[in-house]
């Protein structure tokens, strides 16, 4: 595969992605934080981190407005649900195997 198609087969899964999260938004941050070890708010930051570093200025509001097809607020305001006991504390015990979301690869 060439470096062209391979950029645009991979923001095209990327793209799938997303819309595969806006079908699910009964799907909590914190299960998929438990489960895989990254979320929604994983991918604003890898997208704000990856646009930055080709010169795009973009704060991570409007990387998360990306991800969730909607202001942040708007998203949770409708969809969030408040984390159980057992919820919070499988995040805690999950947190060493959680993304690294500072950038970079």
């Amino acid at each position: 595969m060439d470096e062209q198609t391979r950029i645009e087969v991979e923001a095209a899964a990327f793209r799938d992605l997303l819309a595969h999260l806006d079908k699910r938004s009964d799907v909590q941050n914190i299960d998929l934080m438990n489960l895989a070890g990254f979320c929604r708010n994983c991918l604003a930051k890898w997208y704000r981190s990856e646009a930055e570093r080709r010169g795009v200025t973009m704060d991570y509001e409007q990387a998360r407005e990306r991800v969730y097809g909607m202001p942040y607020a708007q998203w949770k305001a409708r969809y969030q649900q408040e984390a159980s006991a057992e919820q919070k504390a499988r995040f805690q015990e999950t947190s060493a195997d959680h993304a690294d979301t500072r950038g970079g690869h």
